[in-house]
C-alpha cells in the first residue's frame, strides 16, 4: 500500500481517574505498510505504559507534567529547535515571533533570594510608573516575592493588557508601593540608528520578529532623507533569528526584485522552496557592511550569508552561530503547538551554513560539528570561495576582546550596577549618551566603594596556569631545584586589587560608562555610548572608507 498521505484513526485508551477515552487523529506520510505499522506498535506501547503508571504506580500521578517530560524527551532525540509549546507557554511563543507580550516592560535579574528591576523599557509602565533599576521586589498583589525565581516572576508581572497589579518594592533602604496597569509591550528590534559619519549609516538589529524589515526600512529611509547616508553598517551581532521571510526582506533592501535569496530543502517535497525578492530595492549600489559573532544565528546567517553569496557587500566579526534549519509551528490539540524543523536552508550559493550533525549523535548522544571530509565549497557570484557546514565565515574577521578576570568579577557581583544604581541616584541628569564620560575622581569613587563592599577574591588565567605547571613539576621531580623561580614568579602574578584596578582601568571605566548611559537612556543609550570603542565598528569604518580595498573584498 504506497499512498503518499495515509491518515490513521487511533483508539487511545487513557484510563485516567475520569475513565474517559480519547480518540486521537494523526496525519502523517508513510511509505509503506512498515511505517503503519511502527507507529501503530509504538502509539500502542507508550498507551500501555502511561494506562500502568496512573493504574499502579505508589505515588498520585500527575498526567500533565508526566506526558510533557515524555514528549519533551522524544523531541529531545531530534534537535534543540523541534519543541512542543503547552497552552501554558503560548504567550513566550508569541513573544519570539513577534517581540509582542503583555506586562509591566522591565528587565529583571535575581538579587539574593529577591527579585530586582534591573532595566526598565523605555516608554512601557515600568518605566512610566517610576520603577527604576536596582528597586528590589518585596510584593506583587500581596504576595511575598522573597524565594521565587527570574522565570517565577516573569511569568506573575506578565498579563492581559489593562489589567493592573500593586508592586510593593524597596529603594535606598526606604519600602514604596505603586499600581501598574499592564499594556501590550513591543520589545523594538531597532534598538537603535544613526549616521556614525557624514557619510555612513549604523542600524542595530536585535531580531527577525514580524516587524523587523519595516522597522529597518525606516531607519534607512529616515537616514536617507535627512543626512548624505551613502554607505550602511547593518549590525546583526548577538541577534538569534527570527522568521524567514523577514530575512528575505531585508537581504531585498539591497538587491533587485527577483534575486534568489535562500532556498528551503526538506524530506517533505512540499517544503522545498526557493523565496526570491518581492520589491523594488531601498538602494542596490550603495555600500554595505554586516557585522556578525558567534552568536549571530538563523535569519541573521540567512542575510549575512545572501550578502557575501551575491558579493553585495562584506562580513565583518566571527564566525556565525551555524544554525541552517528551519521551522513551522503546527497546531495541536488543546490549545498547543509544536514547533517542528522541517527543512534546511541554503543561500544562493547552494551551501548550507548548518554547523552540528543531529542527524547522527554518539554512543552518548552527543552531537558532534560536521566532519571536515563532509564539507563542500561553493563560490559566490563573482567567483569567491565559501565553505559549507561552518556557519557563515566573515570576510574580515574581528577577535572579540577578552575582559580581565577582575572586570568579570566586578560585573557578575553587581559591583558595576550598584555604582550605577547610586550615581543615577545622585545624577539627576549626564551629558549625552555619546558625550558622557567618567571622570577620574568618579573612578576613584567606584575603588572606595568597592573597598568599602566585602573582599574581593579572585584569580588570573596566569596564576592557574602557573599553579598547573607546579603540580606537574612535582609529579616530574622538577620542583625542588626549581621552588625558589617558582614562588618568585607566583608572588608577582598572584592579583593585587589596587594595582589591578589602575591595570584595567580602561575596560571597567568603559563598562560603568555604559551602565551608567543605560540609567538614563536605556537600551538606546547603551547601543550609542559604545559606538565610539567599539572595534567592530572601527573596522567597519575603514573598510567603508577605503573604496579599493572594499571592491577587493569582493573579488576572487
Amino acid at each position: 500500500m504506497k499512498l503518499k498521505h495515509i491518515l490513521i484513526s487511533i483508539a487511545v485508551g487513557l484510563l485516567l481517574t475520569s475513565a474517559t477515552t480519547y480518540s486521537v487523529s494523526y496525519y502523517f506520510n508513510a511509505k509503506d505498510d512498515d511505517n503503519y505499522f511502527e507507529i501503530t506498535k509504538n502509539l500502542r506501547t507508550m498507551s500501555s505504559v502511561y494506562n500502568v503508571i496512573n493504574t499502579f504506580y505508589v505515588d498520585e500521578p500527575q498526567p500533565g507534567k508526566m506526558m510533557k517530560t515524555g514528549i519533551d524527551a522524544m523531541l529531545k532525540s531530534l534537535d534543540p529547535y523541534t519543541v512542543y509549546i503547552p497552552e501554558s507557554k503560548i504567550e513566550d511563543y508569541r513573544y519570539m515571533t513577534t517581540g509582542q507580550y503583555g506586562g509591566i516592560g522591565s528587565l529583571i535579574q535575581q538579587r539574593d533570594e529577591y527579585i530586582m528591576i534591573s532595566e526598565p523599557y523605555e516608554g512601557f509602565p515600568a518605566q512610566k510608573s517610576g520603577l527604576k533599576a536596582g528597586d528590589l521586589l518585596l510584593e506583587v498583589d500581596g504576595n511575598p516575592v522573597k524565594g521565587k525565581t527570574t522565570r517565577d516572576m516573569s511569568d506573575i508581572l506578565k498579563g492581559g493588557a489593562g489589567t493592573e497589579l500593586t508592586i510593593k518594592y524597596k529603594r535606598d533602604g526606604k519600602e514604596n508601593e505603586i499600581t501598574i496597569e499592564r499594556e501590550e509591550v513591543k520589545i523594538a528590534e531597532v534598538p537603535y540608528f544613526g549616521m556614525l559619519n557624514d557619510e555612513v549609516g549604523y542600524v542595530k538589529l536585535t531580531s527577525f520578529t514580524n516587524t523587523a524589515s519595516k522597522n529597518i526600512g525606516a531607519a534607512l529611509r529616515k537616514m536617507r532623507d535627512s543626512s548624505n547616508m551613502k554607505k550602511v553598517v547593518l549590525d546583526l551581532r548577538d541577534n538569534g533569528g527570527g522568521l524567514l521571510h523577514e530575512a528575505v526582506n531585508i537581504v531585498n533592501f539591497f538587491t533587485p526584485k527577483g534575486q534568489l535569496v535562500v532556498e528551503t530543502k526538506g524530506r517533505i517535497e512540499t517544503m522545498n522552496r526557493s523565496y526570491k525578492t518581492q520589491n523594488n530595492p531601498f538602494d542596490e549600489e550603495m555600500k554595505v557592511v554586516v557585522l556578525i559573532n558567534d552568536r549571530s544565528a538563523s535569519a541573521s546567517e540567512i542575510v549575512s550569508g545572501s550578502i557575501q553569496d551575491l558579493d553585495r557587500g562584506v562580513v565583518i566579526g566571527q564566525t556565525s552561530y551555524g544554525k541552517g534549519l528551519v521551522q513551522q509551528t503546527k497546531d495541536i490539540n488543546f490549545g498547543s503547538k509544536v514547533k517542528v524543523t522541517i527543512a534546511k536552508y541554503y543561500t544562493p550559493s547552494g551551501r548550507c551554513i548548518q554547523k552540528l550533525d543531529y542527524a547522527n549523535r554518539d554512543d552518548k548522544g552527543k552531537v558532534a560539528a560536521f566532519s571536515d571530509s563532509l564539507i563542500h565549497t561553493f563560490k559566490t557570484e563573482s567567483g569567491r570561495v565559501v565553505k559549507d557546514g561552518r556557519g557563515v565565515d566573515p570576510d574580515i574577521k574581528i577577535e572579540d576582546e577578552v575582559y580581565s578576570r577582575l572586570t568579570a568579577v566586578l560585573v557578575g557581583e553587581n559591583y558595576v550596577f550598584d555604582y550605577a544604581t547610586a550615581y543615577e541616584r545622585s545624577h539627576p541628569t549626564i551629558a549625552s549618551s555619546k558625550d558622557f564620560r567618567l571622570t577620574d575622581q568618579e573612578y576613584q569613587d567606584f575603588i572606595a566603594s568597592i573597598k568599602a563592599g566585602d573582599k574581593i577574591s579572585y584569580t588570573t588565567d596566569s596564576q592557574e596556569m602557573l599553579e598547573q605547571l607546579q603540580e606537574i613539576a612535582k609529579d616530574e621531580k622538577y620542583m625542588q631545584d626549581s621552588k625558589k623561580e617558582f614562588d618568585a614568579l607566583l608572588a608577582k602574578l598572584t592579583p593585587d586589587l589596587d594595582s589591578d584596578l589602575m591595570r584595567y582601568k580602561n575596560e571597567i571605566t568603559e563598562i560603568l560608562e555604559n551602565e551608567i548611559v543605560a540609567r538614563y537612556y536605556y537600551q538606546k543609550g547603551r547601543v550609542e555610548a559604545s559606538l565610539d570603542t567599539d572595534s567592530y565598528i572601527k573596522e567597519a569604518l575603514e573598510i567603508l572608507n577605503d573604496e579599493k580595498r572594499y571592491n577587493e573584498l569582493l573579488k576572487p
